[in-house]
């Protein structure tokens, strides 16, 4: 499958008490990325969780060490 032909893959989205955005995971599909995020606002955590499309990396933009 080429890379235009697979479906995309999202990744988990934090936002701090401080406006700090991180990634918690990535590579899921949207359904499980979403239920992670369900999943991790039912533990009550202040911070917000949402889920995004990840945008497809170029191979210098790869990390070296996966």
């Amino acid at each position: 499958m080429s890379a235009s032909t697979q479906p995309p893959s999202w990744c988990l989205v934090r936002l701090d008490d401080n406006g700090n955005e991180f990634v918690v995971r990535t590579d899921l599909s949207r359904a499980a990325a979403e239920a992670l995020a369900r999943e991790f606002e039912a533990r009550g955590h202040k911070q917000s969780y949402w889920v995004r499309a990840q945008q497809p990396c170029g191979p210098d933009e790869r990390r070296k060490d996966r």
